[in-house]
């Protein structure tokens, strides 16, 4: 088969930028789409970090006015990728994190920070470094949503375009105001174009100008196409229906692998699972909770919002007390949930025990030490939480929606006597359903074998990305131009 030169155009790539799945994802595919030849360059913004980790940058183009100054396209390796990073001090080098600064407040000029990023993207679509030229661009979620708008307004020859979409409530809505400062024409100021409910809709016009959309799992993407969860956009979205697509993630399964995780207190893989005890125990000493091997213990590795459901969870914590359960808790997010779930943590000292921050280590230690991971999610695009779980003999506890409900098979009797089931799903999404989980999980838990076999399903999962790359190959040489 012969190889597709392809440039995935990102906000944050792991494992040099990281705000959520979305970093994951954009650092895993070119590892997984290179066995499908696909030769996958990725160009992000050159973050300190970033800038930081690119080894033997070379200049392979300028440019003279980037929305306020000069800047650089630089090209090296950095983090096991081939990467274009955009040097413009003047949008990138900044305290604080790729989208907010250190007040938590999102910066004022983000729609020109990542109308940069796209811009950027389209110009080496259409030939800016010399010697290379990508057959298809691949743009992520908002921030990179204004490529195919500079791919369609250019009026030159260019490659295939693609968008994937992570998270649909996430649309980068801009002011009127900053469209004459983009460098689109004015009749891209239209509903055909960039413009939405009177601004500037940077995923509008991805999802309207793209030749392909897709998103992260096949529920989700049918999910987004009704008016409850389309957020505005599931008009157009059905209108593109036949060129949209739902790619169930995957997770970089050398990253995340219980035989060789330096992270963990004990390898262990299917066939060596009582050595998985181990970590349960490092986890609770870690933590602070009582050293208790057959307790139930449910982990959370979150960010704390809405979304996420945590909310439901702070109604259900009599269910650790009347089952003699513990939960430990990882993330940071939302004020009002991280003082509920301290004051949880401080009136059951020993059962429950929270960390408001995202440590990489901890999480790890989490998925290998919990038995149980729950994912309480209002709406969930793909989530990532639930295959590390697998991957980790973690049995995950989710609502049955978008990703959640194509990733786990739900522990019911037919699906235990069959052998499949991977985890535990509830419907609908309130605080009763999830209490009914957590009973259904304490019950489950205490049936050994039973509990035995769901986690070695589990393990078993394919949940790498072998599969998922197939799919996105497909679609490239869809779009790519003969």
């Amino acid at each position: 088969m012969k190889p597709i030169a392809a440039l995935s155009v990102t906000p944050e790539v792991y494992p040099l930028i990281k705000t959520g799945g979305l970093a994951d994802v954009a650092g895993a595919l070119p590892g997984a789409l290179a066995a499908e030849h696909v030769e996958l360059r990725t160009l992000c913004p050159g973050y300190r970090p970033v800038l930081a980790a690119l080894d033997e940058a070379e200049t392979v183009a300028r440019v003279d006015d980037l929305f306020g100054g000069p800047a650089r396209v630089l090209a090296g390796k950095a983090g096991g990728l081939d990467l274009f990073a955009i040097d413009a001090p003047h949008l990138y080098d900044r305290d604080g994190g790729p989208y907010a600064g250190p007040d938590g407040r999102d910066f004022a000029d983000n729609a020109f920070r990542f109308a940069a990023l796209s811009k950027v993207g389209a110009e080496i679509g259409l030939g800016l470094i010399e010697g290379w030229r990508p057959r298809v661009v691949h743009a992520h979620d908002w921030q990179a949503g204004l490529t195919a708008a500079y791919f369609h307004y250019s009026g030159r020859p260019r490659p295939g375009s693609l968008i994937t979409v992570h998270n649909l409530a996430f649309q980068g809505q801009f002011p009127v105001a900053v469209f004459p400062a983009l460098g689109l024409p004015p009749r891209a100021f239209s509903i055909e174009g960039v413009e939405y409910y009177g601004g500037v809709g940077f995923l509008k016009a991805g999802l309207q100008l793209a030749d392909r959309v897709t998103t992260v799992s096949p529920t989700y993407a049918e999910e987004i196409q009704q008016g409850h969860s389309g957020m505005g956009l599931d008009g157009l979205l059905r209108m593109r229906g036949s060129q949209l697509a739902g790619v169930l993630n995957g997770i970089d399964t050398t990253v995340w692998n219980p035989e060789t995780d330096p992270m963990i207190a004990a390898p262990f893989s299917a066939k060596t699972i009582v050595a998985r005890a181990e970590n349960k125990k490092a986890l609770q000493a870690r933590m602070g909770l009582a050293h208790a091997p057959d307790r139930l213990l449910i982990g959370v590795v979150s960010r704390l919002s809405w979304q996420k459901g945590l909310d439901l969870l702070l109604a259900c914590l009599n269910f650790f007390d009347e089952h003699n359960a513990q939960l430990v808790l990882l993330g940071t997010g939302d004020p009002a949930l991280e003082a509920a779930f301290q004051d949880a943590a401080r009136q059951h000292p020993g059962r429950i025990a929270v960390h408001f921050a995202y440590e990489e280590p901890l999480a790890h230690l989490i998925q290998a030490g919990s038995d149980a991971i729950l994912v309480p999610s209002r709406f969930e695009p793909c989530g990532l939480t639930q295959l590390c779980a697998m991957r980790y003999g973690a049995v995950p506890v989710v609502a049955r929606v978008g990703g959640l409900a194509d990733s786990v098979i739900d522990a019911n009797e037919m699906a235990i006597h069959a052998n499949c089931a991977t985890g535990l799903q509830f419907s609908p999404v309130t605080s009763e359903a999830l209490a009914g989980a957590l009973r259904r999980c304490a019950a489950l838990h205490a049936r050994k074998p039973v509990w035995k076999k769901v986690q070695l399903n589990g393990l078993k999962t394919n949940v790498g990305w072998s599969i998922p790359a197939k799919h996105y190959a497909a679609l490239y040489r869809e779009v790519a131009p003969a």
